[in-house]
């Protein structure tokens, strides 16, 4: 981060959305870890240098009910966050300390974006030029693997030939897949910690009493009467899983660690009435086997994370400046943590979001929608690992409707949907139609791929079918922006309707069906052109189809540059994004007329309609404000007031992929 950004929470541990914890405040001394639902996940680091203790992360006594006199925190001289790293340096008793968060979520590597590892590097050096005694202490909290601190947790050390030294936790019951929701965390599975075993490090099990005796003495309790426990509820002396490495004298050359934290969840998805395991366990892969993996490819992981940060980085300041690079790198991470990677029945790729701080849903089109810009730069396997469950879906007899599903269920249970309990007034048609047709059109155009399509050929003429009779002028009907209602002749919705015909109109062409694609190409045009007499409201277009004086971001119009469709007149998007720099408030442009609030996303989207860089940067910057600002210390939100900066609500949303879209359309597909 080199223009200064202050995040309004730092990624650290980013896996899935069960293992996500964040830091929300500016210092990570200054408050507990976080899981993104804002519940404490706590992680507590502790120095002693020369006999004097000094934290580093979180705090020593975990419970607000009594008072003890914390050691003093080290002063924090820095903080960096990347796509795939959260750096913090620290510095006390004449010693530099850093400690980095990395989260190996490499595209170009399925088998290591899915596995549940995260690594904590920590690296300590003399600042004064002469030598001290250091020993460093870190610890997890049971509060990672169960969902309240009134649930009982068991942990023991683990025996482990491969040199490594582990201890892991489990909440007493194991009721695998036992419940759906938003606002909740796992409580089945197990919580690992690791280190290469060795006479100067140790790992251990017990209260974070623990704490205590370390900041007084310099020592924990024998770590082997910790080997097995009882049942203990997580808020009886918050059991801890932690590490002890003694470092010994320490002089100007540095000196490191990498403590991996894991979490094996057994079963991830329940997909349609079958639970899947992650997709790292595909071919039998055991946990030992996963760490043992981790920590022997640690050295080229964290070499290969560099090189894709400082690329990401690179190319991002050029595309769109230094604080749209700062959006990016925040959002990263984020974007996709929000999702879990499975196997699916067949072998085949299923990659599940959930719609976290919004309702829940799994797999949900128009959450997927948004965020594929960054999947359709590195990884299009996983666009297609989106759609796969939506296809299944509604080419089943579950699925009563011609248009296409919002869901397949609530978060981690993937049965139907469940959205507005499937009644017909809480469907979005034309938006879900049009969000799978241009998702599938993306997906083509980025690799050429399209066998995996021909099972699903009727579904996807049905649905352009659907476009071309109900899109040009949508009935009265929730689109993606659901908070705000419904709303007939929605005049972005009618864009997406001739994109999604458009986008069909490609796949076609992309297959060789040259005839059938012209026909829908024709349409597309057709659409379009009725929709600038239709929109038109002399410097900008409307809202809806019939109410002048109302404007909103035309942010589905982006796809018609990304494609080089040009069904839509290029002049639209240069007096839509004039409109729109001219109608911004102090944290960006709003959403439409009707209210100060916008959607992050869509607001880059609208952004990159303009061909210029200036004025990209003009639009975009007030996204950055706001998050440097705002008082909310929460994950990337992707719906915020623009006049206050103050979250709506929805945080930790895979959305955040969309700002990618600048990226993508500099890149572009070959035609």
């Amino acid at each position: 981060m080199k223009s200064g950004f202050r995040p309004p929470a730092v990624p650290l541990v980013t896996v899935d959305p069960y293992f996500s914890v964040w830091s929300m405040a500016d210092r990570l001394t200054d408050d507990y870890t976080r899981h993104w639902t804002g519940q404490r996940n706590a992680l507590t680091g502790l120095i002693r240098v020369d006999g004097e203790p000094y934290r580093f992360a979180g705090r020593v006594e975990p419970s607000a009910e009594r008072y003890y006199t914390e050691p003093a925190a080290m002063e924090q001289t820095g903080l960096e966050v990347t796509a795939l790293t959260t750096a913090y340096r620290f510095a006390g008793g004449g010693v530099a300390l850093e400690v980095n968060f990395t989260t190996p979520l490499l595209p170009d590597d399925l088998e290591v974006l899915s596995r549940p590892a995260s690594y904590i590097q920590l690296t300590v050096r003399s600042l004064d030029g002469g030598p001290h005694r250091v020993q460093l202490y870190l610890d997890v909290t049971g509060e990672w693997c169960v969902d309240r601190s009134d649930q009982r947790v068991v942990w023991q050390k683990s025996e482990n030939p491969s040199g490594l030294d582990l201890v892991r936790m489990s909440h007493e019951t194991q009721n695998y897949l036992n419940r759906s929701g938003d606002d909740l965390r796992i409580d089945w599975g197990t919580l690992y910690l690791a280190v290469q075993a060795g006479e100067s490090a140790s790992v251990f099990a017990g209260s974070a009493g623990l704490r205590k005796r370390f900041v007084r003495e310099g020592r924990i309790d024998d770590p082997h009467a910790y080997e097995i426990s009882q049942p203990r509820a997580v808020r009886d002396g918050y059991p801890v899983l932690g590490q002890l490495w003694d470092c010994g004298e320490v002089g100007e050359e540095a000196l490191s660690r990498v403590v991996v934290l894991a979490y094996d969840d057994v079963y991830a998805i329940e997909y349609f009435g079958e639970k899947l395991q992650a997709y790292w366990k595909r071919n039998g892969t055991t946990v030992p086997a996963m760490l043992e993996a981790a920590f022997a490819e640690a050295p080229d992981l964290l070499r290969r994370c560099r090189l894709f940060d400082q690329r990401l980085r690179e190319e991002a300041a050029r595309s769109g400046g230094e604080k749209y690079a700062d959006l990016l790198a925040l959002a990263y991470r984020q974007a996709i943590a929000a999702h879990k990677l499975v196997t699916g029945p067949d072998g085949e790729v299923l990659f599940m979001s959930k719609e976290c701080y919004s309702n829940g849903c799994i797999a949900t089109v128009d959450v997927s929608y948004p965020s594929i810009p960054l999947f359709l730069l590195y990884q299009p396997e996983l666009v297609r690992g989106m759609m796969r469950p939506i296809f299944k879906y509604a080419a089943s007899e579950a699925w009563p409707f011609e248009f296409a599903p919002h869901d397949v269920g609530q978060y981690p249970l993937a049965n139907g949907q469940v959205y507005a309990e499937n009644k017909l007034e809480g469907q979005m048609p034309v938006e879900e139609c049009g969000n799978m047709l241009i998702m599938a059109a993306a997906v083509g155009l980025a690799d050429r791929r399209l066998d995996w399509l021909d099972p699903y050929r009727p579904l996807l003429k049905r649905w352009a079918d659907y476009l071309c009779e109900h899109g040009l002028d949508p009935e009265n009907q929730l689109c993606t922006d659901d908070f705000a209602g419904h709303l007939a002749r929605n005049a972005n919705l009618s864009v997406k309707a001739a994109m999604g015909v458009a986008g069909y109109a490609i796949l076609l062409e992309l297959q060789g069906r040259h005839s059938e694609s012209e026909h829908y190409s024709k349409t597309a045009r057709e659409m379009a052109a009725t929709w600038a007499e239709l929109a038109e409201d002399g410097d900008h277009a409307k809202l809806a189809f019939g109410q002048d004086g109302t404007w909103s971001l035309k942010y589905n119009l982006i796809w018609d540059q990304i494609f080089e469709t040009r069904i839509f007149d290029e002049e639209i998007a240069r007096t839509e994004t004039a409109w729109y720099a001219k109608t911004q408030n102090g944290y960006g442009v709003p959403l439409d007329s009707r209210e100060t609030y916008t959607k992050a996303d869509w607001l880059v989207w609208a952004a990159a309609l303009t061909s210029e860089r200036e004025a990209f940067i003009h639009l975009v910057e007030p996204l950055w404000k706001a998050l440097h600002e705002t008082k909310d210390r929460v994950p990337f939100t992707d719906w915020y007031d623009t006049k206050s900066a103050r979250q709506l609500n929805f945080q930790h949303r895979s959305v955040v992929g969309g700002i990618f879209i600048k990226l993508l359309k500099d890149r572009g597909f070959k035609r």
